[in-house]
């Protein structure tokens, strides 16, 4: 079985956000066509929250608007399993029970969305594939941010997903593209029980 890992789809990373990612509203209807499928099909469903530690950055403060879920994302009883994990780190595995409740559900794979591609969302998937769980992301449903360097120079935020998604098939990680017969899902009507 495959679960879905949702990884910081947080309002940070919104235009509004101090993370703003340049394909963010693009990402985040993708995002909610892959919850929509996990959610018909019952599949499990791991949500992973970002919060920065007291020293850091005013980013991902527990309790601010930045640090919260996107709208119309989390828990929704109903379906398959669905748990939220919350982590100080890049990597989703690292100091939370990931592992342990993706075995528990049965999962044997993951698919992996979210932000930021070169960041989080490439951590877990390596965090994912160390640990003997197959690997697939969409990349239509990640974003990353622009990075320059005095010494390496620039690359564009689109550079950057491309980049890192490139890495990662590099060492095993599946590219997956929705299905044709799923429609993109406007903003607040994933499918819900209610």
């Amino acid at each position: 079985m495959q679960a879905l890992i949702v990884v910081d789809a947080q309002n940070e990373f919104s235009a509004g956000g101090l993370r703003a990612v340049p394909n963010h509203a693009k990402a985040l209807d993708r995002i909610r066509v892959r919850i929509q499928q996990a959610r018909q099909e019952k599949r499990p469903i791991a949500w992973v929250q970002h919060f920065n530690r007291p020293n850091e950055s005013r980013a991902f403060v527990p309790g601010t608007w930045g640090a919260e879920l996107s709208p119309g994302l989390g828990l929704e009883p109903g379906f398959g399993p669905e748990k939220v994990f919350t982590k100080d780190v890049f990597g989703a595995f690292t100091g939370t029970d990931l592992e342990q409740w993706l075995h528990s559900v049965g999962a044997e794979s993951v698919l992996v969305v979210g932000f930021y591609t070169h960041m989080c969302v490439s951590t877990t998937s390596r965090e994912a594939l160390v640990r003997g769980f197959s690997v697939e992301i969409d990349p239509e449903a990640t974003g990353a941010r622009e990075l320059e360097d005095p010494e390496l120079g620039r690359q564009s935020a689109d550079e950057v997903r491309r980049s890192a998604l490139l890495h990662l098939t590099n060492l095993g990680v599946s590219i997956s593209r929705t299905e044709d017969s799923v429609q993109e899902v406007p903003a607040g009507s994933i499918v819900s029980k209610a």
